[in-house]
């Protein structure tokens, strides 16, 4: 089925002329390929969503100059953080806290809430936890970064055989590539601190756009499961030995055009 490139006002026109043919007689029903007006206005949900989604994928490409033939540099004078925003189970609001280091390499995140725990006698929603962060941020002209990995520090407990996840994902608002990383602990550990760098893929490839304000997307996750120990416990919290759990993420600056 062809779907056409559509404006927001020539998608609404196209559905509202099906929907009156849908609508006309049971002639034009019994004339065209529908087998019944259900399917007449199922084809006509799907067209809606096929074209919502290309027009919102030729806004988010036309959204911001995206970054293209640069070399990596170190880091330009005049990158800032204009606002920040969280959301999720693991980050209620006043437990996270930012900082950009004086060097413009990385920003660390600190939460006082984050954790995920199973076992016994614990709820289901507390098997996992989340957080999205929001950044607004200034880029200079003629610059762009990605997020080349990310340090963790925290804290788990895990009974035999029980696990804890710990992934994370970034992208720049307007762009559709999300670079990812992926860690998995596996019991049984009878408390410890932990700290580990875990790379994240596609760095120099999900770039933010050269030399102009964007918005940096950073989500993770936290699960713990018993689902090979049905008895065993769990826990992991970002939470160190100071009561916060650190994530510091490390950026690798380029030139671009």
């Amino acid at each position: 089925m062809y779907f056409p490139k559509m404006n927001r006002h020539q998608m609404i026109s196209e559905v509202s002329s099906l929907g009156t043919q849908c609508e006309r007689s049971k002639d034009y029903i019994a004339k065209s390929s529908f087998s019944s007006p259900g399917s007449c206005w199922l084809t006509i949900m799907f067209k809606l969503l096929v074209s919502t989604f290309l027009l919102a994928f030729a806004q988010g490409i036309h959204a911001a100059p995206q970054a293209s033939g640069g070399t990596t540099t170190d880091p330009p004078a005049g990158f800032a953080i204009t606002s920040f925003g969280v959301n999720g189970s693991g980050c209620p609001p006043g437990s996270v806290f930012y900082l950009l280091n004086g060097e413009n390499t990385a920003v660390t995140v600190t939460y006082s809430k984050y954790f995920a725990e199973v076992g016994p006698g614990i709820p289901i929603s507390s098997n996992r936890k989340n957080c999205q962060l929001t950044f607004g941020i200034s880029i200079p002209p003629g610059f762009s970064f990605g997020v080349v990995n990310a340090d963790f520090r925290g804290y788990y407990q895990l009974d035999s055989k029980v696990t804890a996840v710990q992934d994370s994902l970034y992208y720049f608002q307007g762009n559709l590539n999300q670079a990812t990383t992926y860690n998995t602990l596996v019991g049984p550990v009878d408390g410890a601190d932990y700290t580990y760098r875990s790379p994240f893929n596609l760095t120099f490839t999900n770039l933010s756009p050269c030399g102009t304000d964007a918005v940096l997307n950073i989500e993770s996750d936290l699960h713990a499961s018993n689902a090979d120990n049905n008895k065993g416990s769990g826990y992991i919290a970002t939470d160190s030995t100071d009561a916060s759990f650190v994530q510091t993420f490390n950026f690798q600056w380029q030139t671009c055009t």
